[in-house]
């Protein structure tokens, strides 16, 4: 059971860092990367992309954290050129519990103009860091 909890959450992490993989295996000449940083946490990255002469915005991520330093929310957005905005696209939640975190994982509804649950991406696993 643990170990397919732990794959589970290993592939909603890929899920969430495949667009920043996939943009390094593309070109990484091409692509530009903006920390934000806020009391010593990465807040925000903005990731922009090579564009004829100057650059383009590509994608934005943001990050919130607990009062323990600890990553509650990672946000995915997409430059929408058209609308020339950044458009909500996914996100993962975490939620910690004992020694035990949750990851649940989220995908942008249009319609519904709000994240909805993917439940088969929610995963529970023993932290690590203060397992004995």
């Amino acid at each position: 059971m643990k170990a397919k909890n732990l794959l589970k959450s290993l592939c909603a992490s890929a899920l969430f860092l495949l667009s920043t993989v996939t943009l390094s295996a593309e070109n990484d000449s091409n692509l530009f990367y903006n920390s934000e940083v806020a009391n010593g946490l990465k807040v925000a990255e903005t990731i922009y992309k090579a564009d004829g002469s100057g650059l383009a915005n590509y994608m934005k991520y943001n990050y919130t954290y607990d009062e323990q330093n600890r990553l509650t929310m990672s946000e995915a957005m997409k430059w929408d050129a058209q609308s020339d905005q950044w458009q909500k696209d996914m996100c993962m939640r975490y939620a910690y519990e004992g020694n035990h975190i949750t990851t649940t994982y989220y995908q942008w509804n249009e319609g519904k103009g709000q994240y909805i649950l993917v439940p088969e991406m929610t995963v529970t696993m023993e932290s690590t860091a203060t397992a004995q």
